[in-house]
């Protein structure tokens, strides 16, 4: 097996993060806990110190990366969550939402459910970008490649990115199953099992009963 390299690229993950926040931009200010700009800057604030300590190999730094890594998608996941349990508990107790805004915020949830999942794979899979290839922790995901020799794949020492991770939230969030690669531990299971039900909630709650407002 070759040796895993040091450094992922973060400009993916980075990008998902900027079309989060832009996503997020278009929820209802009463669809939101908090200030919507205090969650924008906290995410911005967070991507700029997982791009200053990107070059650093440290193992002291390496951990810090890690936890700001885990803390921007803590983030994300406190908005998005939060925004959902705000747009259901409105459409059980009533209020002014219009149609428009609940099928602009099941969107909203929706897109940002699928990245934040794909940041929450890529960033514990394996121990994340610095500890895949180690075993140390266990591998949570087996894909094709890793079960097929390198003349089919034509790419010997093969390792996930975050854009194969993202393409497991993709088919998690429209399939409500794996599709691609498969849970090995039982914390992938549970991340993909509360994805999914996550997505079937704001897809047949939020969005069909918009659809039935405006109709």
């Amino acid at each position: 097996m070759s040796k895993q390299r040091v450094h992922e690229p973060l400009w993916h993950m980075e990008l998902a993060v900027v079309v989060a926040i832009l996503v997020q931009f278009y929820l209802p200010n009463k669809l939101s806990i908090g200030p919507k700009y205090l969650i924008y800057v906290m995410e911005l604030l967070l991507m700029v110190a997982l791009r200053i300590m990107s070059p650093i190999t440290h193992t002291v730094a390496s951990r810090i990366k890690r936890f700001a890594g885990l803390m921007l998608i803590g983030v994300i996941s406190f908005a998005n969550i939060s925004s959902l349990v705000l747009v259901v508990q409105k459409l059980i107790n009533g209020g002014q939402t219009t149609g428009k805004q609940l099928i602009l915020s099941a969107l909203a949830i929706y897109l940002t459910n699928i990245i934040m999942f794909g940041l929450l794979y890529w960033a514990l899979d394996g121990g994340g970008p610095g500890g895949r290839g180690t075993h140390q922790p266990p591998v949570d995901f087996l894909f094709p490649q890793m079960t097929t020799t390198s003349l089919v794949t034509e790419q010997p020492g093969w390792s996930p990115s975050f854009m194969d991770y993202l393409f497991i939230s993709i088919t998690v969030g429209t399939a409500f199953s794996p599709t691609d690669a498969m849970p090995l531990t039982h914390r992938a299971k549970l991340l993909m099992s509360i994805q999914a039900l996550v997505s079937l909630t704001t897809v047949a709650l939020l969005a069909a009963r918009a659809i039935n407002i405006l109709g």
